[in-house]
């Protein structure tokens, strides 16, 4: 439910689930017990309709969805991106559109009773036994009816707090890949029919080299001693994962002893020649691929449900929500994450507390020690250095939904109008709510509601992790959060503020940014060098001389916040002391001018075949 942007998290009894999860947006809902005219067949009609109006997304979704492989084919990187975006923005406005033809179709429609509701709800069950998405169904569904009628009617009687798809799915023996079995048809030949399947308009650089890499990868990565006359299965998702520069065949390999994951990455050069760029069977290196800090893939799923039971076998650490938010599902994620929610406050008693670190400027930031996210407020009144407001820093969060995130800027759950127990939350932390943000945070009986609410994965802040780090551990943390850096400015962002307690790090060592309310394009920055000062009293002067304009950005300023007192602060300017200097970031800017759209792999460059065995970078 919390697709429709609105969350209402009450612990439910255990006979009767009956709390349901948002609010519209729209002050002039009606109820549904409100009596009005009915007629037969009415309830068959609109959930009919509701339905015909997700299928019209559905296939507007997978309209756009399917361009990606022409796109990576002719490397058409900038309508990908577009894509992407407009694949983002199309689940509001294809909710609207079906609000609005009910309204037309039926004027009566906000007005009719409650038990019509309950029939139409019953009738969309039965449409959807046979549905291919009859889980992202269920959630549009859930979506109209919250845009019409208010929060207290969201209730497991007239929408689907809890799923019935799930136990429709349950037993449905669907599922989207192909088996193939190098014993009986050979390695070769079973990587040519897989490459194959995908009906690829464009030719191998060298296919022979690479599926001789690929093979040579393979029996070197394999978690058991594999020998090519053992009897292996090969199991491939049918359809590519695409997603920047890259597309992806997914798969694993099952053989007596282990199951293992196999990622396959291909590329294409500058002839328009797709290669194999590496083999991915260690789960961290896939699990990275699928990390929550990228960006959405394009794949072209008929029933989605096939392709996330297949990912949660081969990454079962990984929540259902994080794999329909990779899929690019991410509307529905947010329903999954909101029943993981639910059971979660079920099954457990501990309390939001304040989020250790340094408290933010502009966000009031709470966790629940038991829940590995942490929930962040806009605060009402900022720090006099920061001139963003409200909007601004919404208009920011959405900025970097619809952009690339290049694996280093973390996925952001949206919430309107969200209501939480009261029991729930410390003192403290409500004291301290109530004290930076009273316009968005209030107490109505027994809940605790946020107007607006955003939800992130939990990180531990780079400040906390150096202090406790080890030398080494320290090193490597500073290296890859001046990569992040680098990472985030080739897609053309700025991140702005770039203090340590604005980035984290990962359970898999990963730097990742999350602040986003100082973020802009790198093209709207004017990199500059500080003059030089011309009398002892320009030189002594505690305000700039200079004029500085708003995009005015000045590099060699970037020392304290990005080295502080750091033991790694060496290290760190040996690899990325260009970070400090303006000429670093006009190259970029030029580069990007030019339409050059900079490589961010998803895997470490020593898994590359190029690096592995020789060749171009």
């Amino acid at each position: 439910m919390t697709q429709y942007g609105h969350m209402t998290v009450k612990p439910a009894k255990k006979k009767q689930k009956e709390e349901s999860a948002m609010t519209p947006d729209s002050e002039s809902a009606q109820s549904p017990a409100a009596r009005g005219p009915s007629q037969p067949g009415l309830d068959r009609e609109i959930a009919r309709q509701i339905l015909a109006g997700f299928d019209h997304h559905y296939d507007r979704f997978r309209a756009i969805t399917q361009q990606a492989q022409d796109r990576f084919e002719r490397a058409d990187w900038k309508a990908a991106q577009a894509d992407h975006k407009a694949r983002i923005n199309l689940y509001d406005d294809s909710v609207n559109l079906a609000v609005a033809a009910l309204r037309k179709a039926h004027p009566c429609m906000e007005t009719v009773d409650a038990d019509l509701w309950r029939g139409v709800k019953k009738q969309f069950r039965r449409q959807m036994m046979q549905h291919r998405q009859p889980e992202l169904a269920e959630s549009f569904y859930n979506s109209v009816f919250c845009q019409v009628f208010e929060r207290q009617y969201y209730r497991n009687e007239f929408i689907f707090v809890e799923s019935y798809a799930d136990d429709l799915l349950a037993v449905r023996d669907s599922h989207a890949y192909t088996s193939y079995y190098p014993r009986m048809d050979g390695f070769e030949a079973n990587i040519h029919d897989i490459l194959h399947s995908f009906s690829l308009n464009q030719p191998f650089e060298d296919l022979d080299r690479d599926i001789e890499r690929l093979r040579d990868s393979f029996y070197k990565q394999s978690a058991v001693d594999i020998k090519p006359e053992d009897n292996l299965r090969i199991d491939i998702l049918d359809k590519l994962f695409l997603r920047n520069k890259a597309a992806y065949v997914v798969g694993r390999i099952v053989s007596k002893e282990a199951t293992q994951p196999c990622v396959v990455p291909l590329l294409i050069n500058d002839q328009q020649q797709i290669y194999i760029d590496a083999l991915l069977m260690d789960p961290s290196d896939v699990s990275i691929v699928f990390g929550f800090a990228r960006s959405y893939f394009m794949v072209d799923a008929e029933e989605p449900f096939a392709y996330v039971r297949f990912l949660s076998e081969i990454m079962p650490h990984k929540r259902k929500s994080e794999l329909y938010n990779a899929l690019g599902l991410h509307k529905h994620g947010k329903t999954v994450f909101y029943r993981d929610l639910l059971h979660h406050m079920q099954e457990t008693a501990d309390q939001f507390v304040v989020a250790p670190g340094i408290e933010g400027m502009v966000m009031a930031v709470f966790t629940l020690p038991s829940y590995p996210y942490v929930f962040k407020i806009i605060k009402d009144r900022f720090a006099p250095s920061k001139y963003n407001t409200k909007a601004g820093v919404k208009e920011k969060y959405q900025l970097v939904k619809q952009h690339d995130r290049a694996g280093r800027m973390a996925d952001t759950l949206e919430y309107r109008h969200v209501a939480l127990p009261r029991h729930r939350f410390s003192d403290e932390l409500i004291d301290h709510l109530l004290e930076v943000a009273p316009a968005e945070v209030g107490i109505e009986g027994d809940d605790v509601t946020i107007g607006h609410l955003y939800i992130e994965r939990r990180m531990t802040p780079l400040n906390i992790y150096l202090d406790q780090a080890t030398p080494d551990q320290a090193r490597a943390a500073m290296l890859d959060y001046g990569l992040a850096i680098k990472e985030i400015a080739g897609t053309n962002l700025f991140p702005g503020d770039m203090l340590h307690k604005n980035f984290g790090v990962t359970r898999v060592h990963r730097v990742i940014f999350y602040d986003y309310d100082e973020v802009c394009y790198l093209d709207e920055c004017n990199f500059r060098r500080i003059p030089e000062a011309v009398t002892p009293e320009q030189e002594m002067a505690s305000e700039p001389w200079y004029s500085v304009h708003p995009s005015d950005v000045f590099p060699e300023e970037f020392g304290p916040f990005l080295l502080g007192g750091n033991p790694a602060r060496e290290a760190f300017q040996e690899v990325h002391g260009d970070l400090l200097t303006q000429e670093y970031w006009q190259t970029l800017q030029q580069r990007l001018a030019d339409g050059h759209l900079e490589d961010v792999f998803p895997y470490h460059e020593n898994k590359r075949f190029c690096v592995q065995y020789g060749g171009f970078l």
